[in-house]
């Protein structure tokens, strides 16, 4: 039974809801802001590898970019090395945005957590620390235990 209610799934979704609607002031959309990070990560990027980053469909992905574009954030160049696909790189613009999304979310975390005092914040960062490096490390193989654990539940 999960004793965690899916509770921080939740707390996210609220906090999603919120820096969404706050991004729609910059006119840049939340999964737009995911392309923009992607390619922040990655300058240089073809968008089949910014679909396979974010799990996203290519026809998705390819109007994402085009409005990126359009609307200054993103720029193309041609691909020496393919020449079916271009490359996508960032704009000062996109730079300038890179704060954005992390920001609004920080501060909806922060004042969340005013509502702890000192040593339950202290206590509540441990913990979620402990939680983030096994959820990272689970990434990382690939969601090798996991997977298996879902397939378990299958037979």
């Amino acid at each position: 039974m999960d004793v965690t209610k899916r509770e921080i799934t939740k707390i996210a979704r609220e906090v999603a809801k919120f820096t969404a609607r706050t991004m729609k002031a910059d006119g840049v959309g939340v999964a737009e802001f995911d392309v923009v990070h992607a390619v922040r990560k990655n300058p240089g990027i073809t968008q089949a590898e910014i679909c396979k980053i974010l799990g996203a469909d290519k026809g998705a992905v390819a109007k994402q970019t085009t409005n990126l574009e359009a609307k200054g954030y993103i720029r193309r160049a041609e691909n020496p090395a393919d020449g079916r696909s271009q490359m996508i790189f960032p704009t000062e613009k996109a730079e300038s945005l890179k704060y954005s999304k992390a920001h609004i979310e920080s501060l909806f975390y922060e004042w969340l957590l005013e509502a702890l005092d000192e040593d339950e914040k202290s206590e509540f960062a441990r913990l979620l620390d402990r939680i983030y490096r096994r959820c990272k490390e689970e990434s990382k193989a690939g969601f090798a235990a996991m997977t298996a654990r879902i397939q378990e539940g299958e037979n």
